[in-house]
């Protein structure tokens, strides 16, 4: 089902048990070579500094310390990345997987484009993981940035879908298929937003980081906060902007977030999270966020 209804989308959601993996079994990543903020992406990506200069070196130490880190929860691969595609560090927009299938999607900006192109990620799964492919890159009838606009509880199959120039309606429906999801949530998100993984992050199917005003329709994100039974941090437009809610949690007991989101966080934010069972972890990644992007961006999940 497919839906932009807050009641028939809460409906649904109480009758979808949570009986499958919540979380991924690995995880890969692109290094940031050639990084950049790109000037066409900024067009509709309020976060991007295009005025601040990028540190290429400490760009990758960073990134090397997030691939360390998240290794404590799941294996983790880390693909080269190109000069060529300077916003290649954010792979989960263009790569996503369901389990035993790859999905490439279409991206908005043609400087994004050439990264779904890539031969040895697909090759890797193909070849190696011997997942079939769905892909949606060379549709021009669709815009459909994967899980950068559409955050999915694995446990129920539940998507959340927030409608921009980042995703059209064709969009969503085919990743709805692509996912094989049981429900589709689609909403408009509000003037300036871009990517719904900025606004919401699904803790393992047990609750939600929700940044309220990043939605046009304030109905829309309490309905998720119903959703989840009340197992909701909200975020203030300063924590939305710290990237607090570009999270992730990838194994059932720890979520993740740059160093500057979790200083955002109040102690009783924090406190809420430990009392649903979540240790935090956290890495410095502010070099990497200047290019409007943190730290559940730089992750694709392999299922």
């Amino acid at each position: 089902m497919i839906t932009s209804s807050p009641d028939t989308f809460l409906h649904a959601f109480a009758r979808l048990p949570a009986s499958t993996p919540s979380t991924a079994r690995a995880a890969f990543l692109v290094t940031p070579t050639g990084f950049a903020p790109a000037a066409e992406s900024a067009r509709d990506n309020a976060y991007m500094q295009l005025s601040a200069a990028v540190d290429a070196s400490r760009a990758h130490a960073q990134h090397r310390e997030l691939a360390a880190a998240l290794r404590e929860d799941l294996p983790v691969i880390v693909f080269p990345g190109d000069a060529a595609t300077p916003e290649a560090v954010f792979p989960n927009n263009v790569f996503a997987t369901r389990p035993g299938t790859l999905i490439v999607g279409r991206m908005h900006h043609a400087v994004r484009r050439a990264e779904a192109g890539r031969e040895d990620i697909r090759n890797f799964f193909s070849g190696v993981l011997g997942y079939r492919l769905i892909d949606l890159s060379a549709r021009e009838d669709l815009v459909a940035e994967l899980t950068g606009v559409l955050v999915i509880d694995h446990a129920r199959g539940v998507g959340f879908c927030g409608m921009s120039e980042r995703c059209d309606e064709a969009g969503a429906r085919a990743m709805h298929e692509a996912f094989g999801l049981a429900l589709t949530f689609c909403f408009d998100l509000a003037p300036g937003e871009y990517h719904t993984n900025v606004l919401l992050t699904c803790l393992a199917g047990r609750g939600a980081i929700l940044a309220t005003d990043g939605f046009l329709d304030p109905a829309v994100p309490e309905a998720i906060g119903t959703a989840y039974a009340g197992r909701v941090i909200t975020l203030d437009p300063e924590q939305k902007s710290g990237y607090a809610g570009n999270a992730i949690t990838l194994s059932a007991d720890r979520v993740w977030m740059s160093e500057a989101a979790l200083a955002s966080l109040t102690a009783v934010q924090r406190g809420d999270l430990e009392d649903w069972g979540f240790a935090i972890g956290a890495v410095a990644l502010d070099e990497i966020e200047k290019a409007g992007g943190s730290l559940r961006c730089c992750v694709a999940e392999i299922f």
